[in-house]
């Protein structure tokens, strides 16, 4: 899936070369695939596909009061390790400028369900699957601001338009910014107390809201859903070629949930392989096509150690849970005989 992923991102124009790839000679595609189309077409329509026959239930008309909006000590015990791993996740990526909040929290559910003793639990209901993507990007929030203020590297889209609007100003975000701005870098500290408090005055009472929307016939929900999907979509680009791609995509995604297949590391092949292509061949132009900078190089060595270390655990793990689950051998005829 992370394959496939790849190869959606490498669809478009060459940022290097200016030449088109994969377009079918398609005009609409020479801008590449849209994230929004594409993620609305694996996690929205697919699963409108897979879902429509579902047999309608009966929503139970349970009022929710505040009592019922606090966790439990079981829930917050179960999400209390998943909240650390995923907030280290999201400071980790955080601080690495150009890494959008999509890979951070695709990578912290990614991490909590091979780690889990039970994945199947996942995608059902799962407390470490909510609270560790959830930690990841709210930490990654805070944590863009390093490398936008002391860099002036934006770490997203949304750092870049802070960043733009800082410089129309006339401050440089860099080094020297605490020193010379203390009032802006203090009060910045500040607006994240206050807007982590706003957040939640403003959330707890909408979630009956959202609690309701749980009551609401499968009917009238998914065709609702596909409506609003088509019209986000065309709205973006006012291009109807952007709701053909979210179909396709749906579809797409409609066989490989039926073949028990994951989505969410197709997102993450797509997000991060535009940037994987573009750092590969400045590489191979910086060391003139030799590939013998990733083993010469101590810090790329040791990363590409690792990253063979991790896949042949991951091979080995593979192989010694299929002979555990292998089923026995029959026994030949002397072995009967001795038995």
């Amino acid at each position: 899936m992370t394959v496939f992923g790849l190869f959606v991102g490498t669809i478009g124009t060459d940022v290097i070369s200016g030449t088109q790839r994969y377009t079918l000679g398609i005009n609409e595609l020479s801008d590449g695939i849209d994230l929004a189309a594409l993620s609305l077409g694996l996690f929205g329509i697919a699963d409108f596909l897979v879902t429509i026959n579902r047999v309608e239930i009966k929503a139970h008309h349970a009022k929710v009061s505040m009592k019922d909006m606090r966790p439990t000590k079981a829930e917050l015990k179960q999400a209390f390790f998943p909240m650390l791993r995923g907030t280290a996740v999201g400071c980790l990526f955080g601080a690495m400028p150009g890494t959008g909040p999509t890979i951070t929290t695709f990578i912290a559910y990614a991490l909590e369900r091979k780690i889990a003793k039970d994945p199947s639990r996942f995608g059902k209901g799962a407390i470490e699957g909510v609270a560790a993507p959830e930690a990841a990007a709210h930490s990654k929030t805070q944590v863009d601001f390093i490398p936008t203020m002391s860099l002036g590297i934006p770490g997203d889209a949304v750092m870049a338009l802070l960043l733009g609007a800082l410089i129309i100003k006339g401050i440089q975000p860099g080094p020297q910014m605490i020193s010379e701005h203390p009032d802006i870098f203090w009060g910045l500290i500040a607006s994240f107390w206050i807007g982590n408090v706003l957040l939640i005055i403003l959330n707890v009472p909408l979630i009956g809201v959202w609690v309701k929307m749980l009551q609401v016939p499968y009917r009238l929900l998914y065709p609702a859903a596909l409506f609003f999907i088509c019209i986000g979509v065309y709205s973006t680009h006012n291009s109807l070629f952007d709701v053909l791609e979210v179909a396709a995509f749906g579809v797409a995604g409609a066989i490989f949930l039926a073949l028990d297949f994951p989505m969410a590391p197709i997102v993450l092949g797509y997000v991060l392989g535009p940037m994987l292509e573009e750092n590969f061949r400045r590489a191979m132009l910086l060391s003139r096509g030799s590939l013998s900078v990733y083993v010469t190089r101590p810090i790329a060595a040791w990363i590409i150690g690792a990253c063979t270390l991790l896949i042949l655990a991951q091979l080995y793990a593979y192989v010694r849970r299929l002979r555990k689950h292998a089923p026995p051998v029959p026994m030949t005829a002397e072995e009967l005989m001795v038995e």
